[in-house]
């Protein structure tokens, strides 16, 4: 009976217990300051100023002349596959195809005519009433007549389709890069005279200039970061696509074009100044650096890194190999990549997966809405 009481007792204290537990409030997300590695200076690392250029960069023009009508577009402005540009005045192309189709009428019935005399003439032959020289003269008009309608019907079709020439359309998706200044409404323009400069969304390129002395270390193909000059973030991987043949005759220098990832779109704008950091030799490794403090000893006593994860806001520890320590930085060989979000301060409080915010020096967020969203989805 004393077993049986001191059971109860004690299964009254457990519900009691059970009853009076409250669900844990969450845990708030913890600010860190978070950096970008940024490329070592020295051991070969070279930067290269450069442009942000369209892979395919069209120069638009009419394929006929005339009184320039309408102009709907201007520089910066985006347009797609189609869209109408300028236009011509088509009164003389319509004046002209209206000739042409006149000059295909007589020459069809002249036509007719040689085709009818033929036949007569055939008849004349064969009861020999003719002399076969001239029916060979009879025949040899035919095919004349026949010639003169192929041509007349081709001289047509082309000045028919130059009444479509007056129409200058956008021939892919892009931005106008550029235009002719004196592209107005009035203006007498010629046939192959550039009015704009389409560039393609196809793709986007940072051109550089290489130095004599250096092409030999940055063949095609070798890779290289490329820093945006105005936007702070991460650097974007490039390869360099190709490298001019012959160096410029002023600056003997030789053009090149870095080509960048298609999901680099957004973060670059045509005609922006970057940065192109690469490494003499033509090996493609480029050495990071990190401030001092974000190094942290892992248990296995090698050295680590935070990284924020920008899909979660939370941390994982990642080994890295560090180089000669520095007063203030320290250079990265291998373990993180130049887009990584590392906790720059503060780590020692930190641990694996925790969720954090993560700010920059001006403590502003710097992780988009879809990752915040993320981490309140995880929490």
């Amino acid at each position: 009976m004393k077993s049986v009481r001191w059971m109860g007792i004690a299964l009254g204290v457990a519900a009691l217990a059970a009853c009076s537990d409250k669900p844990e409030p969450p845990v708030a997300a913890v600010p860190v300051l978070v950096v970008h590695p940024l490329v070592a200076a020295g051991d070969g690392a070279t930067v290269f100023p450069g442009e942000v250029r369209a892979r395919q960069e069209s120069a638009l023009s009419f394929r006929v002349g005339g009184k320039l009508l309408r102009r709907d577009v201007d520089a910066g402005q985006r347009v797609v596959k189609g869209q109408l540009l300028a236009e011509l005045d088509p009164a003389d192309f319509a004046l002209q195809a209206r000739a042409s189709q006149a000059q295909l009428a007589a020459a069809q019935a002249e036509l007719v005519r040689a085709r009818d005399d033929h036949k007569r003439y055939e008849a004349l032959a064969a009861q020999q009433l003719i002399s076969r020289s001239a029916l060979d003269q009879q025949a040899a008009a035919f095919k004349a007549a026949q010639g003169q309608v192929d041509a007349a019907r081709a001289n047509a079709n082309v000045l028919g389709n130059q009444a479509g020439y007056a129409q200058l359309r956008a021939p892919a998706d892009g931005v106008i890069a550029s235009r002719e200044p004196d592209a107005e409404a009035g203006q007498v323009v010629a046939a192959g005279q550039t009015l704009f400069t389409l560039a393609a969304d196809d793709g986007r390129e940072v051109r550089i200039d290489l130095p004599e002395a250096m092409l030999r270390d940055f063949p095609v193909g070798t890779a290289v970061q490329v820093e945006p000059w105005s936007r702070g973030g991460p650097m974007l991987p490039g390869t360099i696509r190709e490298v001019a043949a012959a160096a410029d005759p002023q600056s003997r220098t030789f053009a090149a074009r870095v080509s960048l990832a298609a999901d680099a779109l957004a973060d670059v704008s045509l005609g922006q100044s970057a940065r192109v950091h690469g490494v003499s030799g033509g090996n493609g490794k480029i050495a990071l650096q990190l401030p001092l403090a974000a190094l942290q000893r892992g248990a296995d006593e090698r050295a680590s890194v935070w990284v924020v994860d920008p899909s979660t806001s939370r941390l994982k520890a990642v080994p890295v190999t560090a180089g000669a320590y520095g007063s203030d930085t320290v250079p990265v060989l291998s373990g993180i990549t130049a887009s990584d979000w590392v906790v720059a301060a503060g780590g020692h409080l930190l641990r694996a997966g925790q969720s954090v915010t993560a700010v920059d020096r001006q403590n502003r967020p710097v992780l988009k809405p879809a990752a915040a969203a993320a981490t309140k989805a995880g929490e």
